[in-house]
């Protein structure tokens, strides 16, 4: 599998993994899965948009920053992993951050979902949690955490 390759497909490439700003790292590989922490929908350093989904930023936007999340997630596999020896999308955590009584994280989330099976197919089936969340760091819209395995 050529990730590269794939994203390409869709006019994609892969970031670079974002520097932590705390005490922690961006991946951590256990056996042969990766775990990522969670990642912002960082853009050369920058959120395309701040503030609440359903407020100041609509599902569109904050869907299409979900897929910058997922590819910030890989960026930050590929600290530990190749990421062309992913074998299975195990898990998806996303944090939507939504005015009260916005409901569609799972609309919002499936910009992550999306990406990965457009790469992996059937493999990129995973497990899910979208989750609404008063807020984010950097008072960002979404946030994505990635669990994969890996072939050794």
């Amino acid at each position: 599998m050529d990730v590269r390759a794939k994203l390409a497909e869709i006019g994609l490439s892969l970031p670079v993994a974002a520097k932590p700003v705390a005490a922690y790292v961006p991946a951590l590989r256990t056996g042969n899965l990766v775990f990522t922490a969670g990642q912002l929908p960082l853009v050369d350093g920058k959120i395309p948009a701040t503030g609440k989904v359903g407020g100041t930023v609509s599902v569109d936007e904050a869907k299409e920053m979900a897929r910058t999340c997922a590819l910030n997630c890989l960026a930050a596999v590929e600290t530990v992993a190749d990421v062309n020896k992913i074998v299975k999308v195990v898990r998806v955590v996303g944090y939507v951050n939504g005015v009260a009584g916005f409901v569609s994280q799972p609309a919002v989330i499936n910009g992550a979902s999306e990406l990965f099976l457009h790469i992996w197919g059937e493999t990129g089936k995973h497990a899910r949690s979208a989750i609404g969340v008063a807020e984010l760091p950097l008072d960002a819209p979404v946030e994505v955490e990635l669990t994969v395995e890996v072939a050794d």
